[in-house]
């Protein structure tokens, strides 16, 4: 029986830690927003200069041949 005490109170214990750290999570604020937004674009234009360099080299080989 104590066994079966012990269990739940610790079950309770860490149920009850689960919800309070999971309400301790931070609103993101407007410059983490804007950090993320430059983060994107700039991920994007990464994507399209290496598309355009991709572009070049296949325009370059078709020179040679």
């Amino acid at each position: 029986m104590m066994k079966i005490n012990k269990l739940a109170g610790t079950s309770l214990a860490m149920g009850a830690l689960l919800v309070a750290l999971s309400g301790c999570q931070k609103q993101e604020g407007p410059a983490e927003q804007a950090g993320k937004e430059v983060d994107q674009a700039t991920e994007k234009v990464g994507e399209q200069i290496e598309k355009a360099g991709e572009s070049i080299q296949d325009t370059a080989k078709g020179d040679k041949e």
